[in-house]
């Protein structure tokens, strides 16, 4: 076993430290039915193989004063990869930011160990761990069903070359410099920077909803949507997206569409668009910040307006997909309640598609299908199954 860091104090009397494979699966015999008893898991029958060699391992105890509490258990994959395969935490101690806290010490273990990559899987619906993961910098790789349910696989790339790679796989930029050499590509030369013009506000918009530090959203007409969206969607985007090369498109979708532009002292700084995807769901189809506006919390100022609205046309689903890499958005779409529900492939590029519930029933139902959470209550009547105890996992 490679020595991580000897101590790592956690603050609000967490500490962690590093423990023997087999302090660790005591640890686990003892702890994981109080903290992942609520999972909804295969029973396989006893294997009738034995394990392959397990290989170099890191593990920690994490601890609240004195207690164990908790653990960490990773291994290395292969010669690049090490893999985050174990986390948990007695449900007391959650929801305390001990995760978020302990994760920078094991990338900076990782990092020191020579991996290039770090790996994880987790329930798609859990976003207690997937929003920590996704703001250290991992990015959703992957989709995939097993005996756990559904999960969501992230990958961490300690070299910023291949974090590139998968940001022009995603489609999410292009790939240049070394990103480019490494991926046999030419490398798609930058965009000359120009200003985008300064539209001011159409006299046509709604009065604003005040989305502070000067920032406010106004609903618009379609017409006019589409007016400043020609205008201004050169400036807003620097996506790798196909294209289709004049071919003839068919009638758009039938629905309602409902629009807003940002503004900023009077000037459009951004936009969004939503429409009907079905008779249960409405779809965030398109926002925008200009480049100079991002960063600011304005995107997560938005969403619970636009959400609002959508659900009170009567939709108690929103749906809406994302560049796999595009974390900025990703992660405030997760913390406002979406759930990873799928991936596609478009013109865009690699798509995660989520999605949010108004219903409490339905998001519960959400957790069941991604094996979180057993069936309880009323999603237990509704999927025609007996109810089963209460209980929330980390994985």
């Amino acid at each position: 076993m490679t020595e991580p860091l000897a101590f790592i104090d956690l603050g609000d009397g967490y500490s962690a430290c590093p423990v023997s494979l087999d302090t660790y699966r005591e640890a686990c015999a003892r702890l994981e039915d109080q903290i992942f008893g609520g999972n909804s898991l295969y029973a396989f029958d006893p294997p009738v193989r034995s394990a392959p060699p397990l290989g170099e391992t890191w593990n920690w105890g994490i601890y609240h004063g004195a207690e164990l509490v908790g653990w960490h258990h990773a291994h290395a994959r292969d010669e690049r990869t090490v893999y985050m395969a174990d986390t948990g935490l007695l449900p007391a101690h959650q929801g305390r930011g001990v995760y978020t806290r302990l994760l920078p010490h094991l990338l900076t273990t990782f990092r020191a160990a020579g991996f290039t990559l770090v790996q994880s899987h987790h329930r798609a619906t859990n976003n207690a761990v997937l929003v920590p993961k996704l703001r250290a910098g991992f990015y959703l790789q992957g989709l995939n069903a097993y005996a756990g349910g559904l999960n969501a696989a992230l990958t961490l790339s300690l070299d910023d070359a291949y974090a590139g790679a998968m940001h022009a796989r995603s489609g999410f930029r292009g790939a240049w410099g070394e990103t480019a050499r490494r991926l046999g590509l030419p490398e798609i030369p930058a965009a000359p920077v120009s200003e985008p013009p300064l539209l001011p506000l159409p006299l046509e918009a709604e009065p604003g909803t005040d989305l502070g530090g000067g920032y406010s959203l106004h609903r618009v007409t379609t017409d006019v949507y589409r007016t400043v969206y020609g205008q201004l969607e050169a400036f807003a985007y620097s996506t790798v997206s196909f294209d289709w090369a004049g071919t003839a498109e068919a009638a758009p979708p039938r629905g309602p569409l409902w629009a807003w532009l940002l503004a900023r002292g009077g000037v459009v700084v951004g936009w969004q668009a939503s429409r009907a995807w079905d008779a249960r769901t409405a779809y965030m189809v398109n926002t925008a910040l200009l480049p100079a506006h991002r960063g600011q919390g304005v995107y997560s100022r938005l969403l619970p307006v636009v959400m609002a609205a959508l659900h009170a046309e009567g939709y108690p689903l929103i749906r809406s997909h994302h560049h796999l890499t595009n974390n900025a958005v990703i992660v405030p779409k997760l913390r406002a309640g979406f759930r990873f529900q799928g991936l596609q492939v478009d013109e865009h590029g690699v798509m995660a598609v989520l999605l949010h519930s108004a219903d409490p029933v339905y998001q519960a139902y959400m957790d069941v299908r991604s094996g979180l959470v057993r069936p309880r209550g009323e999603v237990a009547r509704r999927l025609g199954q007996p109810e089963t105890p209460e209980g929330r996992g980390q994985h």
